[in-house]
């Protein structure tokens, strides 16, 4: 299974980055923390601004997939990223 870049800018003006990325694919990967605790993504602030990242993202042709680091240390989040793979016809 390929390893994903990380924090891969994507954006040729602005700087954003995606937590992880498989840029020759155009995948990426997103890891939303403060979700409990009323972090930056869930603010209204941050949550807007995260909106217009993922929106642009998706217009440049990117599919994002979002998980909480929960889903990440539990392993949850691995079967949805090798599905991401196999479905963009990814070498291993």
């Amino acid at each position: 299974m390929p390893l994903p870049v990380v924090e891969h800018r994507f954006h040729p003006v602005r700087r954003w980055r995606f937590d992880y990325a498989l840029p020759k694919h155009y995948l990426a990967f997103e890891c939303e923390g403060g979700v409990w605790s009323g972090g930056r993504h869930t603010r209204g602030k941050g949550f807007l601004k995260d909106m217009e990242k993922y929106n642009t993202a998706q217009l440049m042709g990117w599919t994002v997939y979002r998980f909480t680091p929960q889903m990440v240390r539990s392993g949850e989040a691995l079967d949805p990223y090798e599905k991401a793979i196999k479905g963009k016809n990814v070498r291993r």
